[in-house]
């Protein structure tokens, strides 16, 4: 009887469970979004997943729910699960995207999916595998069919992650974007026919449908970019539109006269490159804008509301007339409401004060900061020279060098070695680095190449039986722009000293550092002023959140306990590096400081309590 009475109960469930999911709907009609037939307005915030430790995922949400918002955005980093040729992830650390959907729905949000294929975001490459361009028929975000084809198969795995999400079907997922921004991109490449632009982003949208997305979709660029980045029946939003006249304008143009009307990039906050100042949008003109929108009815999504970390080598680049590459910053701080770390910033405040005026659901109380450890001194107890540790590294020999993507490698480092049987001095130049070199001559530093600030050549003495090494940084790929195509790594170029080509033996070693590197077997010490590996133990009693100061040091990453924490470089505006406390364990933790750009002797590692973003040091 009791079996029969628990089979029964389960039948109900499951039988309430199907009506439930049936009665579940999303739609846009008569110019407004509708959920379950009622108009509702989406006042939305940017967070991605990758960028939070997933420890982290459910206090972060927790946060934009008590900002006021009713719905997230994310983008999802088609490289971030693809890690290689054939090989997905969707489960380690944080890349179990239906787990963070599915707590987004527990806290009450409903979800707006961005898969691209391109994101931008500031992120590696927006979002593509590197290894795409190895293939020489493969022309990136065209309509070709090499491309296609690899979007196509990453559309598919993503849907099978995140299909049954859908507010169809009972989960958070409300909308989805197709591609992003390409009306940006159909403007800067004037070379390709509209026809060729039109054939692509038609082709993206059917994939989607094709995999089972259901949800309505939508494109977002500026107002002014419609005309290339709109599809026929989906609906166009906009990035960054202040004028709500002109937003509605350029919607009723292109989307049978009517909205809904939605700002779905609306900026409290900016990108941060190194060595330029970090950008800071004031609170006063926010909650102004924010106020304008809710007074119309203007739905947005704020991007971001929290931006989190670009972790490990996860940045990307862009560029302008003055700097070939501007590398992104570790810190994707953006001066959004909820900062990096997590915390409630006054901008957060006087944006949730407004956003309570206008909404008619309860909006609870702001979660309790994590904890951040008090600041300290961790001293650093190995030091070891990288110049004989890479001797463990297996070289790779050709006749001129090779480029990251030709080495298969992605990331990190490659150091270029050259012996030479006979003197030679004068200018050499690597027009084609990708993207910063430190220059050794028989293991002492002549100086530096650096792209971002455009120096490809130096002045060069290599005696009788010399050696030349040039370790080179990949410092993110392009993100945003017509140049999104040149992404190819390490030295593209010939290498020439006095206009002579120099090859013949050229030894390569590759560095990718996606794991913390081995020190164990290796005891010579550093030589002042050349690259060196400095391990250090942090001792704790509770773990919690952590600052880093990396003044005082130079450029190169950090490694805790394993995980990749991010670049930093003296030039900054970012000084620190943020590392959660849920990296830490009670008692011992090991750090790893790999500083390639010059070695002083330190001794100690220091904390503080808050970063430090802001702070522009010469180089």
């Amino acid at each position: 009887m009791i079996r029969f009475y628990c089979c029964l109960v389960a039948l109900v469930l499951v039988a309430t469970s199907h009506a439930q999911r049936k009665t579940t709907t999303f739609e846009i009609k008569d110019g407004s979004f509708l959920h379950n037939g009622k108009a509702v307005q989406i006042h939305s915030g940017e967070v991605h997943y990758a960028r939070i430790p997933r420890e982290y995922w459910q206090h972060r949400l927790r946060m934009v729910k008590a900002m006021g918002l009713n719905t997230i955005a994310t983008y999802v980093f088609w490289n971030y699960h693809n890690t290689a040729p054939g090989v997905w992830d969707f489960k380690t650390e944080n890349r179990n995207l239906a787990e963070f959907i599915k707590l987004a729905q527990q806290e009450g949000l409903f979800v707006i999916l961005r898969p691209g294929p391109y994101a931008c975001a500031e992120w590696e490459f927006g979002g593509y595998p590197w290894w795409l361009v190895k293939n020489k028929d493969l022309v990136i975000r065209a309509n070709n069919k090499a491309f296609l084809d690899s979007c196509h198969q990453y559309i598919n795995k993503l849907a099978g992650q995140v299909r049954s999400l859908q507010i169809t079907q009972g989960g958070p997922i409300i909308m989805v974007q197709v591609e992003n921004e390409f009306g940006s991109y159909v403007s800067q490449r004037k070379d390709i026919p509209q026809a060729e632009h039109r054939q692509y982003n038609q082709t993206i949208y059917q994939y989607l449908q094709q995999a089972g997305f259901n949800v309505p979709f939508f494109t977002s660029d500026g107002t002014w970019l419609f005309e290339g980045g709109s599809l026929p029946g989906v609906l166009p939003t906009a990035n960054g539109e202040g004028s709500i006249e002109n937003l509605k304008k350029a919607v009723n143009q292109y989307h049978q006269n009517q909205g809904p009307y939605m700002v779905a990039e609306f900026y409290p906050g900016w990108l941060d490159h190194w060595g330029e100042p970090f950008v800071r949008i004031g609170t006063e003109s926010i909650t102004q804008q924010t106020e304008k929108y809710l007074q119309n009815q203007v739905h947005f999504n704020l991007y971001m509301a929290h931006g989190g970390t670009n972790f490990g080598f996860t940045a990307g680049a862009n560029y302008n007339d003055e700097h070939d590459i501007q590398p992104d910053i570790t810190s994707y701080d953006y001066d959004a409401p909820i900062s990096e770390a997590g915390w409630a910033t006054p901008k957060y405040l006087a944006l949730r004060d407004v956003i309570k005026k206008y909404v008619t659901y309860p909006v609870p109380e702001i979660p309790a900061r994590m904890p951040v450890l008090k600041a300290q001194d961790i001293a650093l107890s190995k030091a070891v020279s990288f110049l004989e540790w890479k001797n463990s590294v297996k070289p790779v020999t050709a006749n001129t060098p090779l480029s990251f993507e030709d080495l298969n490698q992605g990331s990190g480092y490659v150091l270029y070695s050259k012996k030479f049987t006979q003197p030679i001095q004068g200018t050499l130049r690597v027009e084609g680095l990708r993207d910063y070199a430190l220059v050794y001559v028989n293991g002492r530093k002549v100086g530096e190449l650096n792209r971002q600030a455009n120096v490809y050549s130096l002045d060069i003495d290599i005696p009788f039986n010399g050696r030349l090494d040039l370790l080179v940084e990949n410092m993110g790929r392009i993100n945003y722009g017509a140049r999104i195509t040149e992404s190819t790594k390490g030295i593209v170029a010939p290498v020439r000293i006095n206009d002579y080509e120099i090859t013949g033996d050229w030894k390569m070693y590759p560095l990718p550092f996606l794991q913390v590197p081995t020190l164990d077997n290796v005891a010579v010490k550093p030589t002042g002023g050349l690259p060196a590996f400095y391990r250090g133990t942090l001792e704790t009693t509770q773990p919690g959140d952590v600052f880093l100061d990396m003044q005082g040091w130079g450029k190169g990453i950090v490694f805790v306990n394993g995980h990749h924490a991010g670049r930093y470089w003296k030039i900054g505006p970012q000084q620190t590096l943020y590392i959660p406390g849920c990296w830490l364990r009670k008692g011992k933790n090991d750090i790893v400081v790999f500083e390639q750009q010059h070695d002083t002797g330190h001794t100690v590692l220091k904390t503080v309590e808050a970063p430090i973003l802001e702070s522009i040091a010469a180089e």
